[in-house]
């Protein structure tokens, strides 16, 4: 049995100290700074594989290199190595990512155990593994659910970046399927462990701008361009495992701008920025609502722009209105401050993001929330937190369930900008009321041989 981790907790007035300056990307603490076991013996080590080596996974990779009762002992991707990521500087794929695990174990001298840093390029050789596990699934939104479920079946824990989901349908099965085969899984929903963002939400939970009135929602614009109008199927590179890529979804002849990084603006792959941005404003907007399991009951375009040619397909401005059967109505639009959530009350106004930290009144920002009122969990690291949760089985910070919620927010709006009318939704059925247009939206046709 693994040995157990208490949580570390921390005051309020001990997050207070930097909540005007903390950074709105997730900090990553070493376990030793929080008390941990400088060196665990390996039968306490948790054995991680990072599925997915791109960007994002990149990062997820190295902030759990640096816990030290974890072993990144495998990686997996389609891609052997390539530029074309988020930035140009950027060289990623499985062997890049093996480099990286292996010099870093080499230079810290992992107590002489380290063999070496394994590389694949089918996921499912990673979790037919016994000594894996969990995983860390980054992969484009398409291949979530189907690598989530076989992963849970196969008895691993699962940290899956958010959006959790590419559908509605896909959601459901998810928490279906976590919950049946009793795993951890963790969604990449780091807001969740930003002090900040906590503070903000219990502020609003705890009445200290009255009654919750109204929500404003920022999702960032386009931050990639692509071929406009007519455009030319390319060479599949060396090295890259198209069909693989594509999985589940419909087979496309290939484009260097379909893949990668810019996978997120192709419908057959993603939401657009409506689930890469609004992942994280839309999940603080309903943390602060108290509608985390739940969602709207009504929603509707009020005024997205979508392109008419083109390889992206995604809406280009993100723009619609929903309502909560509390009353409270939300909106969200595109700018370019990328993650922002304003929330509006009674009495006062608290707005947290990437932009800042701000409330009127002013003497909100040094509020104390009292023992005895609504704390919203305790983690500074969600990656940290997902370590200790797979020790203790204990829930993370940002469950299936309340991934599956924020996700599926996303997705009915994208379904409301692109029919362009206002529809009414029963959260609880998940299922749109006397649509059945909608309704055929919310799932996708698998790309045989895959399937839920």
């Amino acid at each position: 049995m693994k040995k157990r981790v208490q949580p570390v907790k921390f005051s309020r007035r001990h997050f207070l100290g930097g909540i005007l300056t903390a950074g709105a990307a997730p900090v990553v603490i070493p376990s030793s700074a929080l008390g941990l076991d400088d060196k665990p013996a390996p039968s306490n080590r948790i054995n991680v594989a990072c599925i997915g080596t791109g960007n994002q996974g990149v990062q997820d990779m190295r902030a759990l290199l640096v816990e030290n009762d974890v072993q990144v002992i495998a990686v997996c991707d389609v891609n052997r190595a390539s530029g074309g990521y988020k930035t140009e500087d950027q060289f990623l794929g499985r062997e890049p990512a093996r480099m990286i695990v292996d010099k870093f174990y080499t230079e810290h001298k992992r107590s002489g155990i380290f063999r070496g840093c394994d590389a694949y390029t089918d996921f499912r050789e990673v979790l037919a593994r016994p000594d894996v596990d969990a995983v860390t699934i980054v992969v484009p939104d398409q291949w979530h659910a189907v690598m989530t479920i076989m992963a849970a079946r196969a008895g691993k824990d699962i940290y899956c970046e958010k959006p959790l989901s590419l559908t509605v349908q896909d959601g459901r099965a998810m928490v279906e399927a976590v919950r049946s085969c009793g795993v951890v899984l963790q969604t990449g929903s780091h807001e969740r462990s930003n002090r900040r963002t906590k503070f903000a939400c219990e502020l609003v939970r705890n009445g200290r701008i009255g009654k919750l009135k109204r929500i404003m929602t920022v999702v960032g614009p386009w931050n990639k361009t692509a071929p406009e109008g007519a455009w030319t199927p390319m060479p599949i590179p060396d090295g890259f495992d198209y069909d693989m890529w594509l999985g589940p979804a419909p087979w496309k002849p290939y484009h260097k701008d379909r893949c990668l990084y810019n996978y997120r603006f192709i419908l057959d792959y993603s939401d657009g920025q409506v689930t890469n941005y609004g992942a994280h404003s839309l999940d603080i907007a309903q943390w602060g609502n108290n509608t985390e399991l739940s969602g709207p009951v009504e929603i509707e375009d009020a005024g997205s722009e979508w392109p008419t040619d083109g390889l992206f397909d995604v809406a280009k401005i993100v723009n619609f209105r929903a309502r909560y059967a509390n009353g409270v109505e939300l909106e969200c639009i595109t700018r370019h401050d990328n993650v922002s959530c304003r929330f509006e009350g009674t009495e006062g106004w608290v707005e947290t993001g990437y932009g800042g930290f701000y409330t009127e009144p002013e003497s909100l920002k040094t509020s104390i929330i009292g023992r005895d009122e609504i704390h919203l969990g305790y983690s500074i690291n969600h990656f940290r937190n997902f370590i200790d949760c797979i020790k203790t089985r204990g829930e993370p910070e940002a469950p299936v369930e309340v991934g599956h919620r924020s996700a599926s927010l996303c997705h009915i709006a994208n379904i409301a900008m692109q029919l362009k009318r206002k529809l009414q939704w029963d959260p609880v059925a998940e299922r749109f009321v006397g649509d059945d247009g909608a309704n055929s939206m919310l799932g996708r046709v698998y790309r045989a041989p895959w399937k839920l």
